[in-house]
């Protein structure tokens, strides 16, 4: 390939440094110009000739190759869009579980899980909630979020003296 290259490149300078000495000798006028030209249609031929003397039949590209990579990053950043949508979810979801507790004045920790549905949007799933059990935080987590009481998990704090 490099000595494709090199073969190209020489031909283009020995063709390039020959039409200067031809145009440099050619007395100025009609002929000249016509010279000039001529001259700038045979460096065109020596500057297209590896793309005119191509066997394009037997060219082969390989974009199943392609396609298949293109197709496993699109996934991949599929995947990673979901996971951050989960995370964002989950984090708003706690937080909201938390506003809705200190409504209710009471004090608990919460970690919430998610899973992504049939549609592929993550969607609250499960509930671990550490403090006093409370029937309206149940019941507001249930109707509110979709989180059943069979999701939700309960530990009971043990009172500090």
């Amino acid at each position: 390939m490099m000595e494709a290259v090199r073969a190209w490149l020489t031909s283009v300078v020995l063709v390039s440094v020959l039409l200067s000495a031809a145009q440099s000798l050619i007395p100025p006028g009609t002929v000249r110009k016509a010279a000039g030209f001529t001259g700038g249609l045979i460096l065109l031929l020596v500057l297209l000739r590896p793309v005119l003397g191509a066997d394009l039949e037997h060219l082969e590209l390989d974009f199943d190759h392609y396609q298949a990579a293109v197709e496993e990053r699109q996934e991949e950043l599929a995947d990673t869009q979901t996971e951050a949508m989960a995370s964002i979810i989950a984090e708003q979801t706690e937080a909201y579980i938390l506003d809705k507790a200190g409504e209710l004045g009471l004090e608990v920790t919460v970690r919430v899980e998610t899973r992504t549905e049939g549609n592929g949007i993550p969607v609250p799933w499960s509930a671990e909630l550490t403090g006093s059990w409370s029937q309206a935080l149940a019941s507001a987590l249930e109707t509110e979020l979709g989180i059943p009481a069979e999701r939700q998990v309960w530990h009971e704090r043990e009172a500090e003296n």
